[in-house]
This record gives C-alpha cells, structure tokens and sequence, in this order.
C-alpha cells in the first residue's frame, strides 16, 4: 500500500511538479486541506519548509513535505529573499519591482535557493534539504515558460533564462530539483520508518 505524503500547499502546479521529482518512490503525494493554512514567519527558507512541513503533519496526522524558496540578488543584500512572492501583487509587477531597485547595478548576481523539509505525523522533521542555482539577473525578460522571476533569471552554463528551459533541463538544474532529488533519495530509506 503506498503511505500518504501530504504536500504543505495549494497549490495544483506545484503539487504536479513534486510527483515529477518523487515519482518512484512508494508514496502518494496529495495537497493539503484547503482549510490548513500555515503564516510563514521564518526568517529563512529552511525555517519556513520547517514550519509548513511540521504544522501540516501535526494537523492532519499524516507524514508531510514543504518547501520555501526564492530569489536572492546579490546587490539587494539577498532582496527578495524570504519575501519573494510577497514582493508585489503578480509575477509582472515582482519583476518590474526588481528590475526597477536593481536600476544599472553592475552586479547582477543571484541564486534560487529552495529548502525542503519532510515532517512525521507528530511534526517533528525527519529531513532537511537545500538547493541552489546560481545565475544573473537580465535587465529584460525572455522566455514565456515557467513562472515567476524565471524570465530575468539567465543561467550562463545554458545560456538561457529559466523561461527558455525546457521542463526538463530547469528540472535537472533548478535550485528545486535540486532539494527535492536529496529527499527522493532518503525518502527511501524514511519510508523503513513508516
């Protein structure tokens, strides 16, 4: 019988891109109940994945994932960092927005950084990952796949943004892909405890 791995979102989208990775594995991934809903209030993307992952499996008594993630630009400090998504109302104005304090900023190194963490039915985290992709930040965007900051997100090994990727090369690269091939790999061994 395949066990239940409630995904700490609800998002559909992201729910489809997590079976993408954790296909194989012995678990059935499902959204979490629309009602859950968990503040982010961590000041890193780890704690956030914490957070989530654990106040999901503590309310539904089920093993639960999470992750956090986003953008950190090197000449904002690491802006938007934890507040990515809350950094304007839709992925147009985030990116105007940053492309806006960023101005003629010689420096437009960046990274992705995604935090995933997996949770047990009491809430505490059985584990903890983190991926980073490293790129520049483009003064226009380009590509229309992906989402996000991903059309000003130049990745130079591919001479491409993440909006001109195909699914499967921003899978295999991505700061996503990633965290989430470290827990494909333990969840094996996670799933011994069950």
């Amino acid at each position: 019988m395949m066990k239940i791995l409630v995904v700490a979102t609800g998002n559909p989208g992201k729910l489809r891109e997590m079976q993408a990775y954790l296909a194989d594995c012995g678990w059935e991934l499902t959204l979490k109940p629309a009602e859950l809903d968990v503040e982010e209030t961590g000041e890193t993307f780890a704690a956030n994945a914490c957070l989530k992952a654990s106040q999901i499996a503590q309310a539904t008594g089920q093993w639960a994932i999470a992750d956090d993630s986003g953008l950190a630009v090197d000449a904002l400090n690491g802006a938007p960092g934890v507040y990515s998504a809350r950094y304007g109302n839709s992925d147009s104005d985030r990116i105007a927005r940053l492309l806006r304090e960023l101005g003629n900023a010689v420096n437009r190194q960046a990274q992705f950084i995604c935090a995933a963490a997996i949770a047990r039915p009491d809430g505490t985290i059985a584990l903890e990952s983190e991926g980073i992709c490293r790129g520049e930040i483009l003064h226009a965007p380009r590509g229309d796949a992906g989402f996000g900051y991903d059309p000003i997100f130049y990745v130079p090994e591919q001479q491409l943004t993440f909006a001109q990727m195909s699914r499967e090369l921003k899978g295999s690269i991505s700061h996503r892909g990633t965290a989430l091939t470290v827990i494909r790999d333990q969840l094996s061994v996670i799933s011994q405890e069950t």
